[in-house]
């Protein structure tokens, strides 16, 4: 009922109130309550402002503390002109390095830094300060390289890296060899086992992350920048660490990683190495040795397509008169150029192999070396040598060599005693007492009863020399009857040399002299002149190629005549030229080209086939010499004619049916390439030979007169000191007779894994350039694996050498030099080759791009072949020319890895850093950088491996013995 009721009285009033006041009542009744709600709500608002305001007011006199000045003095600093800073631009001290570094800095700042800077800030002050902490790191700099002395590390630490560089890459190679497998990627496998041999030589540091990973480098580049800002940079800048940084990445990034990836870039070395020998010419010979000497198939086809090209361009050219014989000339080289590629690469694409010493053997009869040659010859004898090792003959070689030995000796020490009691001197009994004793230590060594092994001679001439040692003065010639006998013994036997020449060491020994292609000593002697197409080649790679090429297929089928003849003028010299156009058909085709022969080749070619083959002397006859009026147009076409019927007769298919082996001399005469005369090139060899035994003293006296005037000094004093020697003999003698002479001695056994660092023979460290020149032979060359007896000979030629040219004043001269290299003016001219290479007129030099593959290709063979081109004749005649090209060929090889380079690279670095900061413990430094590498931690499992059980074993044996004397 109450609830009913209020609803009642609600209804009733609502609608009294609408009657009353209409409908639109209840909206001005919302309205004026939103009204006086707003109202209120302003009035309390500003009534609390006025009064927080003066509240506040109040607060602030009476209870906080006057404003500082401070604020508005800074900004009103902040507001005024930056007055300039005045920088001291003194780096080293001397003015003419420290202009081209300010240019080096302030260009490192331009363009690493103030070209993003300024879009951040104006405020020039911090520009300023990483200016000064670079000035300040130069400083420092500076003044350490003044305190250091640079002779060990550009004579022996850098020598010796370089050495250990390359000994690690020829032990590589000789790794990969070994396993014999053809694999996918060889340039891939050599880096990976270079990298294994590194680690086993150095034993404590491996950076193949550092030279095969970018990002390990850029973090190892950082972490060396920070370590050497924190040498050279005061403290209060190093704990800077936003200038640090950007020091950091300008050094490491702006300046050395440019500068070690251009160090180490192959093409960039080439063309180097091509430029350093740019006086040099390339000539046929070299650069037809390098393309069949190559195992790069790149390196064919780029050269390949090079000839293409110019082909091509010749056959587009109208040409009329003298100019197109030279034109055809051009386009027989270089189809021949194109033959030679295409076939390398067949051969290298198909990986056949070829017994080099059976294809040589097989075609034609070796030339004969006699034995006295081989016996005066470095080359020759070291391989006569190791085959009587073989045979058990070396004690008849080497009582010959001793002999020999003596009797130099004896005859020069018997002038000195002579000239020396000429001069009221002397020493007559001391001398010949001597001499008895070295007669007797040769007679004790070898021909008496208790010598071991003992030479098997007749022994009444045995008994006959030991009568005259006991009775008679002792003279140079007392052996020489039972030397002459060895000799012949030598000579004779079929143990001896007749084995020899069927030896595989007789056809190496061939190879080194570069005789494998010359068939016989005997040629023209018309003239020294080469073939029209170029120079001879006479390697051993070459005759293997030439051989393989050679007509073996009884189909083959050769035609030949003189089509012309004409004569030509070259450097003054005129001689007549016979053009001979070959044909030549198989099964798969036929052939024709034209090749240019002179008359001495004729004459040289005649007596190489007469030679071998003695029946063909009473069939073929060679039209005969004409020394006046040669050059007669009638006479030569009586010549053409008659040569003509030679060919004819030469060419008959009965007699080359009856001489099979006379094929290949002809293919060989005809083929259209420089012809490799005989006998010329023997003399020639043979001329130049080095008779270390017999004329080691007069050699060395005769090459005084070719020495220069300005040496004559040096020589003169040398030549004083000779009479002084006499002092001496008995030392001498003793050393080279009584002890085990070098011969007998074992052969050197290089470690295979170990640093060339260790002194690398007796008496040769105190001598620098003997030491440096020895070691650089020994890893280019590997010496080391050859006969002791040699690398011994060339040391003592060497030192010779070098005392003959510079006296004993080298080493002084030496370290001037290199006080020279580090002089103010050769440090400021290489800090402007740095300058221009970076900044080329000032301005940041862009990125090279990246130069075609055809062209680095060719590039690498130029390198090649002007590397082969500037090796002197006597350095191939000392050692070998086989062993000279390996050698070149080796070092050239192992700069064409952008990884191996870049170990080299960071090698030197380190070094250099070690020896300018010898308290900073940078060894230790590098090898914890370097600690990440993967090779050295599978050596060291490998290692710890291997050495558990053998420490297992012993920690057992030690655990038996300590119960046993318990």
């Amino acid at each position: 009922q109450t609830s009913l009721s209020i609803w009642g009285w609600g209804s009733l009033g609502l609608v009294l109130f609408l009657v009353t006041f209409g409908p639109f009542a209840i909206f001005y009744f919302a309205f004026y309550i939103l009204c006086f709600m707003g109202g209120g709500f302003v009035v309390t608002l500003l009534f609390g402002k006025s009064n927080s305001e003066k509240y506040l007011e109040q607060c602030e006199h009476s209870f906080l503390p006057c404003m500082s000045v401070g604020i508005p003095k800074c900004i009103e600093e902040m507001k005024r002109e930056a007055r300039p800073i005045k920088i001291d631009r003194r780096l080293t001290g001397a003015n003419i390095i420290d202009e081209p570094l300010q240019q080096v800095i302030q260009f490192s700042l331009r363009d690493y830094v103030q070209y993003w800077y300024y879009t951040l800030s104006d405020d020039e002050s911090f520009l300023l300060e990483i200016r000064q902490a670079l000035q300040y790191a130069l400083v420092q700099f500076s003044a350490r390289s003044k305190e250091t002395d640079w002779q060990p590390y550009f004579t022996t630490r850098l020598v010796d890296d370089f050495g250990t560089h390359l000994r690690v890459f020829r032990k590589a190679q000789q790794r990969i060899a070994e396993k014999g497998d053809q694999m996918k990627d060889q340039a891939e496998e050599l880096v990976d086992t270079f990298f294994e041999v590194e680690v086993e030589m150095e034993k404590e540091v491996c950076r193949d992350l550092v030279c095969t990973s970018p990002k390990d480098e850029e973090g190892f580049l950082r972490d060396l920048c920070e370590v050497l800002l924190y040498i050279l940079l005061p403290p209060g800048d190093f704990q800077n660490k936003i200038m640090r940084y950007f020091v950091r990445e300008i050094l490491s990034r702006g300046i050395l990683l440019p500068l070690i990836n251009q160090l180490s870039d192959p093409d960039y070395i080439n063309q180097y190495i091509i430029w350093m020998i740019r006086d040099s010419n390339c000539n046929y010979e070299a650069f037809m040795n390098i393309i069949k000497l190559s195992d790069n198939i790149g390196e064919l086809e780029a050269v390949k397509d090079k000839a293409s090209e110019e082909l091509q361009y010749l056959r587009s050219l109208d040409t009329a008169g003298d100019d197109i014989n030279t034109i055809k000339n051009q386009i027989n080289s270089l189809l021949y150029v194109i033959k030679v590629c295409d076939s390398r690469i067949q051969r290298l694409q198909s990986g056949k192999e070829i017994d080099t010493v059976k294809l040589a053997a097989n075609f034609g009869k070796l030339c004969t070396v006699p034995l006295d040659h081989i016996l005066v010859d470095n080359v020759a004898l070291q391989f006569f040598m190791d085959y009587m090792q073989q045979t058990g003959g070396q004690a008849h070689l080497f009582f010959w060599m001793t002999v020999e030995g003596y009797r130099v000796t004896a005859q020069q020490q018997l002038e000195v005693l002579q000239s020396r009691q000429k001069d009221g001197k002397h020493q007559t009994n001391q001398t010949k007492g001597l001499l008895r004793a070295a007669a007797f230590g040769v007679y004790e060594q070898y021909l008496s009863e208790k010598a071991s092994p003992r030479v098997n001679i007749d022994d009444n001439l045995v008994a006959k020399l030991a009568e005259t040692l006991n009775h008679e003065d002792p003279t140079p010639e007392i052996f020489d009857d039972i030397q002459r006998k060895v000799y012949e013994l030598m000579l004779r036997d079929e143990r001896f040399y007749p084995s020899f020449k069927q030896n595989v060491l007789y056809v190496r020994m061939l190879a080194e002299l570069d005789m494998l292609k010359d068939p016989s000593f005997r040629g023209s002697d018309d003239g020294e002149g080469e073939s029209f197409n170029g120079s001879p080649t006479s390697s051993i790679n070459l005759s293997l190629d030439d051989l393989s090429n050679g007509p073996s297929d009884e189909t083959v089928q050769l035609h030949a005549y003189i089509s012309d003849t004409g004569v030509c003028n070259d450097h003054g010299k005129t001689y007549a030229l016979y053009a001979i156009t070959v044909h030549r058909r198989s099964a798969s085709g036929e052939e024709m080209w034209k090749t240019y022969r002179r008359y001495s080749d004729f004459h040289d070619f005649h007596m190489r086939i007469t030679e071998q083959f003695e029946n063909l002397a009473n069939i073929l006859k060679l039209p005969g010499k004409k020394t006046f009026n040669n050059m007669d147009r009638e006479f030569l076409e009586k010549r053409k004619k008659d040569l003509n019927a030679y060919l004819q007769l030469l060419l008959n298919p009965e007699m080359m049916k009856a001489s099979p082996a006379l094929a290949h001399y002809v293919y060989d005469f005809l083929e259209n390439k420089a012809y490799s005369k005989g006998k010329g090139d023997f003399a020639r060899k043979m001329d130049t030979f080095v008779n270390p035994l017999r004329n080691s003293m007069r050699n060395v006296s005769n090459a005084v007169k070719s020495i220069p005037d300005s040496l004559a000094e040096g020589m003169t004093k040398m030549s004083d000191n000779m009479g002084k020697m006499s002092e001496k003999l008995g030392q001498d003698i003793k050393q080279s007779f009584f002890k085990v002479p070098p011969l007998m001695q074992k052969p050197y056994s290089d470690p295979d894994h170990c640093r060339v660092a260790a002194p690398i023979d007796d008496n040769v460290d105190d001598n620098i350039p003997l030491r440096v020149m020895l070691l650089l032979m020994d890893e280019i060359f590997d010496l080391k694996e050859r006969n002791q007896w040699l690398r011994r000979n060339i040391k003592n030629l060497l030192q010779q050498l070098i005392r003959a040219a510079y006296g004993d004043t080298i080493n002084r001269k030496i370290v001037d030099h290199v006080d020279w290299m580090t002089s103010p003016e050769q440090v400021a001219d290489a800090v402007k080759r740095f300058r221009d290479a970076f900044w080329p007129n000032g301005i940041l030099a862009e990125t090279v791009p990246r130069r075609d593959k055809a062209i680095r290709m060719r590039t690498r063979v130029a390198g090649k072949t002007k590397l082969l081109e500037v090796m002197p004749d006597e350095l191939k005649h000392i050692i070998g020319a086989e062993t000279t090209r390996k050698g070149i060929l080796r070092v050239f090889e192992m700069f064409q890895h952008s990884q191996l380079n870049k170990r080299m690279v960071y090698v030197f670095l380190e070094r250099f850093l070690e020896t300018l900061f010898p308290q900073n413990k940078f060894p230790e430094l590098f090898s914890k950088l370097h600690s990440k590498s993967k090779q050295m931690q599978r050596y060291k499992q490998r290692l710890h491996s291997t050495q558990a059980p053998s420490l297992q074993k012993s920690l057992l044996v030690s655990h038996i013995r300590l119960l046993m004397h318990l």
